[in-house]
């Protein structure tokens, strides 16, 4: 499995112990911490639960953390679930008439929640009640459960596929972006003193650079580096060690790993460039739609490598030039 691998490992004792407890804490996102800061104080001071909170961006990014934090911050339980294993309302109505006040409820994958778990959703969201239906046919009758006032944060990765009326009953919208470098080398440093890391600062800027703006990636290659330096060097992660435990982990100094490379030179060498569709480009080189267009493409994208266009995807002249080839004609042109 790649290191760069974007998908959530509860078990991973780890990552947990790396996560942040307190918004103090949290790396980065100044603006974001500072008015999420701001809510959750007014609403401790008001002895209420702070409103529902829609968390939206890429894999990695400290959605479920900043949950967690929530959650320590307002003193309340945190109670944490995917919408995939929501398959039943009862599902949703055993955890919820087990929440006690203030609690913090994740819900991630938010946009694959089931039409008849929305709607039961948007009565205990507004009213903090829970509807229930006891009997059947005509001896049917429904009941409403009083809930404590309590806290839900939907975490999605695509925030476009969130029906309007579930995400207009959200009143805290956050999106959280890709990480700066100077971030990411703050996160890289905090990591390395709960580890107990040796770490030149050199390596760290390395590390952050090729952390494709995203700290579970920062924290796991620098996990990673870590064994290298024990294992062949003298146990201090030095820019060397970086540079030589990259190259044998297949990332290169942007931070592309080889699964990347192949998805450009795929568009390259197999459709001239592109455009090419996203079913069409998943199918060849060996990937799902969904870890092609959730993982692999927002970075690509963002670092100038790869673009959307209505006809399909685009390499750009950017890519060409990463991977050392040149443009059909000296200069690749963009079919829009």
């Amino acid at each position: 499995m790649s290191v760069l691998n974007g998908e959530e490992q509860p078990a991973d004792l780890l990552d947990s112990k790396l996560r942040p407890q307190r918004l103090s804490e949290f790396q980065g996102q100044t603006d974001l911490k500072s008015n999420l800061g701001v809510f959750i104080e007014a609403a401790r001071n008001r002895s209420e639960s702070l409103d529902h909170v829609f968390l939206s961006g890429p894999p990695g990014l400290g959605k479920t953390t900043l949950a967690s934090i929530i959650s320590n911050e307002m003193g309340g339980e945190f109670k944490v679930t995917s919408a995939p294993a929501l398959e039943k309302p009862k599902d949703l109505a055993g955890i919820l008439t087990t929440l006690t006040e203030h609690s913090v409820f994740l819900i991630d994958e938010i946009h694959r929640l089931k039409p008849a778990i929305e709607e039961m959703l948007y009565i205990a969201m507004e009213d903090y009640e829970l509807d229930w239906v006891i009997g059947q046919g005509p001896a049917a009758r429904t009941i409403r459960i009083p809930l404590p006032p309590f806290t839900l944060v939907g975490a999605t990765t695509r925030a476009g596929m969130v029906a309007a009326p579930l995400y207009s009953r959200f009143g805290v919208t956050i999106r959280i972006d890709y990480y700066t470098l100077p971030d990411l080398a703050s996160i890289v440093r905090r990591s390395a003193g709960i580890l107990d890391i040796a770490l030149t600062d050199d390596a760290v800027e390395l590390l952050a650079r090729c952390a494709r703006g995203t700290p579970r990636v920062a924290n796991r290659i620098l996990r990673r580096m870590r064994d290298f330096a024990q294992v062949l060097g003298d146990g201090t992660v030095s820019r060397k060690t970086v540079e030589e435990g990259m190259t044998r982990l297949g990332i290169d100094l942007e931070g592309l790993e080889e699964h990347d490379r192949a998805i450009l030179r795929t568009i390259i060498t197999t459709y001239g460039g592109g455009p090419v569709g996203a079913e069409t480009l998943a199918i060849s080189v060996g990937e799902s739609i969904d870890t092609l267009e959730e993982f692999y493409e927002p970075y690509l994208i963002q670092r100038g490598y790869l673009m959307r266009t209505p006809r399909g995807r685009v390499v750009t002249p950017q890519a060409y030039a990463h991977l050392g080839l040149e443009p059909p004609g000296g200069n690749q042109q963009v079919l829009l």
